[in-house]
Formats: structure tokens, C-alpha cells, sequence
């Protein structure tokens, strides 16, 4: 990847002036698949893979200045779309009075909810290393942050653009048409456009937290588009069921221009949290609104122990036409967070998401424990439920295409039941 001018400075920095420290983390992952694959590039049950994150960072001048620098690098045994490398940060931080400046490539988290972050545009999703969207990857960026009392501004711009990962045709799970590598880009500068990002965010006393938002650039979600097939092939792939010999079907990603205007909420009172995400975005078809708002309540010291019990109940809904939906369009979740609070940091998080136009289901369950002061265990499990009848690789290729213009729900992943199992080395 380009880092760009934004951080060229950084790597010219006399060394002779830092203090390194240095520490990291690196993991050892396992997934057990539960079917059978229906691609024949995929037909394995285990897959498992290595990643490295170190973490470089100095603080100098009063503290006033902080340098970070974080690599990271997947080896995957299976999918070579997996094996990949990334610079997750490479900042320089400077603190004045009242403000903040932060130059280089970055890590940037907005939201409160829990089953969709509507308005986390800042990163690219890092797809393929893991399948909840959680992971990122950086972003160049020149972030200005001015702290008052009336709340606090950040002000980002954000040259340079990263296209999302996608799995490989070897890769589990994996969508039914492979992605190619050769994305559509609305902006004529394509991935060179500068865009843009405001946001206000303002704590009350009485428990309540409000952020407001605006992006403009180039949408981190892209659409996919069918491409590299003849109409007569797609004609006679719909009618019979077989992929024309010679033919390469795939999905091209289309990255739009989007202006995104997003609110955040969230309220703590008595044990309750009311969360609520909320956007409305043009650029992609009409301009559409999404919604992902609700609760979690905790039970803290139950029954008498030192343990917290939260249950999770939020609603995800939007607008946007049936072709360009998302699988979570009217969506319901329904989850409990366990909190230990030992000294092993024993945590587990279940949950399920109902789709309450397909009424299909997606239950998900993770935990951590930590072992001693360098070592933590992960299990994770995924399970998807009333996904349509499994089916061959001919016929989700065939699905694929018929309903390129519809929301495909669960299906492309309805037969990626999976269990994964990780552990973790911190130095």
C-alpha cells in the first residue's frame, strides 16, 4: 500500500531523538467449519492462520507529542486473499491548549450500538480478516480536534482511499461469485480523492452523550455489480442452471460518491443504556435513512457476586430500495453480554439477529479469558438458521445473478456455520 505525503515526514524524524517502546501482540487462530462447503476451491472443514501486530510508540516534549506505529500481517493457510499486510496506524499526535492535531494513518471508531455501526465511515472494513466487520484498516488522514466547553469538533481530511477486502475463491466463507480485484469508481481521481468528514460530540451531565456528523467522499460500502458475462451467457446461466464453458462470472465493487449525515446517542440512567444510531445518505440510488436503536440493561453483582449480567435489545431498520438493501433491513437483536470481573477478564457475549421479512437467524457467541499476564484464549461460534435450503455451487451462482437486484439476506452465507478458537500471545 501508498503511504502517502501525509506521513512521509514521519519516517525522515531524526532517530536519535526517540526513546522507543516497544510491545505488541501475536495470535494463533483455528476455524472448524460444520458443512460442507458448496465451492469446490473451498472444500475444507479447518482452516488456520497466524497474524502479527507490534506496536511501536513514543511520547516526548511534556507528553505534549506522541508517535504510534503499528504494522500487521495475516498468514492464512487456505485463502491467499487472507494472507495479507496492513499499516493500522502510523501517527503523529500533538497536543496544544484546547486542541489536537493528528497526521498520518489512523484508526478512527465512531457509534454506540451493537449491531450496526450506521455511522463509522472514517475506515475501510478489513473484510477478510474477520467476518463481523470489526477489523480496519487504516486511513491516511490530517485529523484537527478543538476541545471546549460547548463540546468537541473534529474537523478530518482524508486523502487517499482503501478498497475493501474480500475473501478468495478459497476462502471461507465466501460469497457465491468471486470479487474482483479491478473496483468501478464514481470520482473520475478514483481511490486519489480527497474526502472529507465533520464531527460534533458533547457530554451532559445528566448521563447523556450526542455526537452529530457529516461525511462526504467516497462510500467505505461498496456496491457489487455482475460482471465479465454476456447477456446470452447470463441469459442461459439463469435458464439451465450451468456456468457457459470459458466463462469467468464475478462481481465488480462500484464505489460511490456518498454525503452521509449521521447522530449518535446514547443515555446512562439506573443501570439502563439507551443507545441510538441514526444516518441519512445519498449518493447510492435516492437518499435513504437507517436506524439501529435500543437498549442494554445490566444486572450488576448477581447474586451477590461479583459478576454483571446485561441484556441487549436493539431494532435495525432502513429505506433504501429492495436492489440496494442491506441483509439487515429490518433486523431485531437480541443478546446478553456476561461479565465475570475476576482477574481473568472472563467475558462472554451471545446474541442473535431475526430477520423479520425472511425470518432467517444469525446466533453468535464469543468469550475471552486471559491466562496469566501475557496469554488470552478466545472461542467464537456463528450459526445461521432458515437460510434456504442448502444448495450447489451452480445454484447460488444461478441466485447470485438472478437476484443481483434484490437483498440476498443470509443465503451466501448459509452454509458457513463455523467455530473459531484463538489464542493470543501479548510482550
Amino acid at each position: 500500500m501508498k503511504i502517502g505525503l501525509v506521513t512521509a515526514s514521519l519516517l525522515t524524524m531524526p532517530l536519535a531523538s526517540f526513546a522507543w517502546e516497544f510491545r505488541g501482540e501475536v495470535g494463533l487462530e483455528g476455524r472448524y467449519f460444520t458443512q460442507d462447503s458448496p465451492y469446490p476451491q473451498s472444500d475444507y472443514s479447518t482452516n488456520g492462520s497466524v497474524y502479527l501486530k507490534p506496536e511501536i510508540l513514543h511520547e516526548w516534549n511534556n507528553r505534549d507529542d506522541l508517535l504510534t506505529f503499528i504494522p500487521y500481517a495475516r498468514v492464512d493457510e487456505n485463502d491467499t486473499e487472507r494472507t495479507h499486510w496492513d499499516i493500522r496506524e502510523l501517527s503523529w499526535i500533538h497536543v496544544g491548549n484546547g486542541w489536537e492535531s493528528r497526521v498520518g494513518i489512523r484508526k478512527v471508531f465512531w457509534g454506540v450500538t451493537e449491531g450496526r455501526h450506521l455511522v463509522d465511515v472514517i475506515n475501510q472494513t478489513d473484510l477478510v480478516d474477520q467476518v463481523d466487520g470489526e477489523e480496519k484498516l487504516g486511513q491516511p488522514m490530517i485529523n484537527l480536534s478543538t476541545v471546549r466547553n460547548w463540546g468537541i469538533v473534529d474537523v478530518f481530511i482524508l486523502p487517499g482511499f482503501r478498497e475493501r477486502t474480500y475473501a478468495g475463491e478459497d476462502g471461507r466463507p465466501r460469497t457465491p461469485l468471486p470479487i474482483s480485484n479491478n473496483a468501478y469508481y464514481e470520482s473520475s481521481k478514483e481511490n486519489q480523492r480527497f474526502d472529507f468528514a465533520i464531527r460534533y460530540q458533547q457530554y451532559f451531565d445528566n448521563g447523556l452523550e450526542l455526537a452529530l456528523s457529516h461525511f462526504s467522499g467516497t462510500s467505505r460500502e461498496p456496491l457489487l455489480v455482475p460482471d465479465a458475462l454476456t447477456m446470452a451467457e447470463l441469459s442461459a446461466l439463469i435458464a439451465t442452471g450451468q456456468l457457459p464453458a470459458g466463462s469467468n462470472p464475478q462481481l465488480t465493487p462500484l464505489y460511490n460518491v456518498i454525503d452521509q449525515t449521521g447522530l449518535e446517542l446514547q443515555y446512562l440512567n439506573s443501570g439502563w443504556l439507551w443507545k441510538l444510531e441514526a444516518i441519512s445518505r445519498s449518493g447510492q440510488g435516492e437518499r435513504f435513512s437507517a436506524v439501529d436503536g435500543g437498549f442494554e440493561y445490566t444486572q450488576v453483582g448477581l447474586f451477590d457476586t461479583a459478576a454483571d449480567l446485561g441484556w441487549i435489545v436493539e431494532y435495525m431498520w432502513e429505506d433504501r430500495a429492495d436492489s440496494l438493501a442491506s441483509p439487515m433491513a429490518s433486523d431485531v437483536l437480541f443478546g446478553t453480554r456476561f461479565t465475570f470481573n475476576n482477574v481473568a477478564s472472563t467475558e462472554i457475549l451471545a446474541g442473535v439477529i431475526y430477520d423479520t421479512q425472511e425470518q432467517e437467524k444469525a446466533f453468535s457467541v464469543e468469550s475471552s479469558r486471559r491466562i496469566g499476564n501475557n496469554l488470552k484464549v478466545t472461542l467464537e461460534a456463528r450459526f445461521y438458521t432458515d437460510a434456504g435450503k442448502p444448495q450447489s455451487a451452480t445454484q447460488l451462482y444461478q441466485d447470485a445473478l438472478r437476484n443481483v437486484n434484490s437483498n440476498p439476506g443470509l443465503g451466501p452465507v448459509s452454509r458457513s456455520d463455523s467455530i473459531q478458537s484463538e489464542l493470543v500471545y501479548y510482550f
